[in-house]
């Protein structure tokens, strides 16, 4: 037996259950979890507001730990085996068939209609399938990564870290860019780092609540504005001030609030570029008093706005890279970590729920 904890249903409290190890199928592994993230998606779990999700559920889809038992092989993308002990983490995204027309002709494997994902769509009922437990079972065709790094080094990027790189892949900064993060949650600060990485001059971002915006200013943001104490006009009038009248060259959304899409358009330059990632789950539509003008946001600008949903192999294969590697890691160690133990997932869910934690992690052996 081993130690999970699940959410039973839509608005119901986090319990406690002990569930039986699976039967392992050939080419499976068994993962001794040492961390799993508590993120903004586990949050809207809870709430109900994401489709197609089975409850109960275990939660927890980026997760770090060791090999505890592996029947068969196990490789990984370089075609190394695996063994018995070694750090791990997995692509949470599982099941996408490399046959449908979106895998093979869109090349966009985001959008697989037989795409399956730990600790969201995968329930209590096809076992040991989320990183809020003792133990994960990892199943047969799932990627495996290794990991250089110490669990709470990788954890400071986590889930957030490859979907703000598939954001700003998508953005195409290039040198010399002014960049703007709308957002400072965990995604918005990989993207201001990323940002940087990726070659933009200065990166801006427009935030809450304070000690958020002190973290980014602590990775590289040059200029931060709070989002709850400046209305629209003077959040646009910090923008031009800070970008010679004009605008952001790139504007990366990083909300999940509908109207942080239309400010993201005005707050771009002319021929600018906009990316929309924080829009992962049904927000709802941008209030009507917003007034969304198509010729002036968005045609007579000249914008190139495109939308980011998730993340692929691709993606949390080089964030594992990035964080496993010191030099680029720094900016990421700055991030704070808190710690909870199964008992105490709900009060985890509460605490970024309210922003009132950077990142919180779920710590089985705690």
């Amino acid at each position: 037996m081993t130690l999970v904890a699940i959410i039973p249903a839509p608005n119901a409290p986090v319990e406690l259950r002990e569930v039986s190890l699976p039967n392992m199928e050939p080419n499976s592994a068994l993962l001794d979890v040492e961390l799993s993230e508590v993120c903004g998606t586990d949050v809207y779990l809870q709430q109900g507001r994401l489709q197609g999700v089975p409850y109960p559920l275990i939660p927890g889809h980026v997760s770090i730990g060791r090999l505890s038992k592996i029947r068969g092989e196990l490789r990984d993308v370089e075609g190394r085996l695996f063994n018995e002990g070694d750090r791990v983490t997995f692509l949470d995204v599982h099941r996408t068939c490399n046959a449908c027309w979106y895998c093979l002709v869109a090349k966009a494997t985001t959008r697989c209609p037989h795409r399956k994902v730990y600790g969201i769509t995968y329930g209590l009922d096809d076992g040991l399938c989320g990183g809020w437990a003792e133990q994960v079972y990892i199943k047969p065709g799932t990627h495996c990564i290794r990991v250089e790094a110490e669990p709470e080094t990788f954890m400071t990027g986590g889930c957030a870290l490859p979907t703000a790189l598939h954001a700003v892949e998508r953005a195409e900064v290039k040198l010399g860019d002014t960049v703007l993060v709308l957002g400072s949650g965990p995604v918005g600060l990989s993207a201001i780092i990323l940002g940087l990485m990726g070659g933009a001059l200065r990166v801006l971002c427009i935030g809450a609540p304070e000690h958020r915006l002190k973290a980014a200013s602590g990775v590289g943001a040059a200029a931060v504005l709070n989002v709850e104490t400046h209305d629209d006009e003077q959040r646009l009038a910090w923008v031009r001030a800070q970008t010679c009248g004009r605008g952001a060259d790139v504007t990366i959304e990083a909300t999940g609030a509908p109207i942080a899409v239309l400010q993201a358009m005005r707050f771009t330059r002319e021929a600018g570029r906009v990316v929309i990632v924080g829009q992962y789950t049904d927000h709802g539509r941008v209030p009507s008093e917003a007034a969304f003008n198509p010729h002036l946001d968005l045609n007579k600008k000249h914008l190139d706005v495109r939308g980011c949903w998730g993340s692929d192999f691709s993606h949390f294969y080089r964030g594992v890279q990035i964080i496993s590697d010191a030099a680029h890691a720094a900016p990421w160690m700055q991030l704070k970590l808190t710690h909870y133990d199964l008992a105490h997932a709900n009060e985890a869910l509460a605490n970024v729920s309210s922003g009132q934690v950077l990142k919180a992690l779920i710590d089985p052996g705690k």
